[in-house]
């Protein structure tokens, strides 16, 4: 079995950014998921769209999608990445209750999109709890994760 190391650490320790100027440019797509637990009350009111900071869904999709953009400006080891496609949907579960999110991002590049795809749910969740707060400050982000990812020299992913 191959011994398995971080990718971004030198030998030494030191962090460093990975090194993937030697990789061909392949089709990468990844996708994230994540939830944000409300009150009722909350849940009813968002629901509705009377909120006084306006449309939840419209403006966490658009958060989720303007922070993959900025993913690389927000992680300090990510390398920048021209998205090809970012993908955003939030969805009422009154079960929850509260929303679910998840995120889908594609590019052809030398490195995955793992990354963006998670800040663009983490980004959207925050931007619900913006939203609801003044209603609800005990709602609870949940369960960001990655979904899948497809492409690159370590092959494909599926975790759900």
């Amino acid at each position: 079995m191959t011994e398995k190391k971080l990718s971004h650490l030198d030998p030494s320790g030191k962090a460093r950014m990975v090194d993937v100027s030697a990789k061909d440019p392949t089709a990468r797509r990844a996708s994230a998921y994540g939830s944000v637990r409300m009150s009722t009350d909350a849940f009813e009111i968002a629901h509705k769209g009377d909120l006084t900071k306006g449309d939840l869904r419209g403006t966490a999709e658009l958060a989720g999608v303007m922070a993959a953009k900025k993913t690389a400006d927000l992680i300090p080891l990510c390398h920048p990445l021209m998205l090809d496609n970012v993908q955003v949907q939030v969805d009422w579960d009154e079960q929850l209750p509260g929303v679910t999110i998840r995120a889908e991002v594609h590019t052809v590049g030398r490195t995955g999109v793992e990354m963006e795809a998670l800040t663009a749910v983490a980004v959207t969740a925050l931007t619900v709890y913006d939203m609801i707060k003044a209603v609800d400050q005990s709602a609870a982000i949940e369960s960001i994760r990655l979904v899948e990812k497809h492409g690159g020299r370590s092959g494909d992913v599926v975790l759900e």
